[in-house]
């Protein structure tokens, strides 16, 4: 890539980061919403389903801006949400409360290259 183009591809990530910011922290929200319900044993399906699209998106948006651990986060929150019925089980990396603590990060976050990896 030509040096003179890198403050142009800068910007553009910079200018899609501000654009899908509000949509991943709704899905973030959505995931502390359904950690909180499962944590007290009332996960509704429809909010299985609804948590398991947002882990799905969520771990799309943050590999395009490549962010490996918040996409490692979201598809193990995605698997866990996927399953059909019974009840869910933290991973041993207990990814129910890495929903919160990414959702911590993600919520202080301003920018993609603002030093975090969630």
């Amino acid at each position: 890539m030509d040096p003179i183009d890198q403050p142009n591809l800068s910007e553009a990530v910079e200018r899609l980061w501000t654009r899908f910011l509000p949509q991943m922290l709704e899905r973030v929200a959505i995931l502390e919403t359904a950690a909180a319900a499962c944590n007290a044993g009332n996960l509704s399906i429809e909010q299985r389903q609804t948590a398991n699209d947002a882990a799905h998106k969520l771990a799309g948006v943050l590999g395009t801006f490549d962010l490996p651990r918040g996409t490692i986060l979201a598809r193990e929150l995605e698997g866990m949400y996927s399953r059909e019925e019974g009840p869910i089980r933290p991973t041993p990396r207990g990814s129910l409360r890495s929903s919160s603590n990414c959702a911590t990060l993600w919520k202080t976050a301003s920018k993609p290259d603002a030093g975090t990896d969630c």
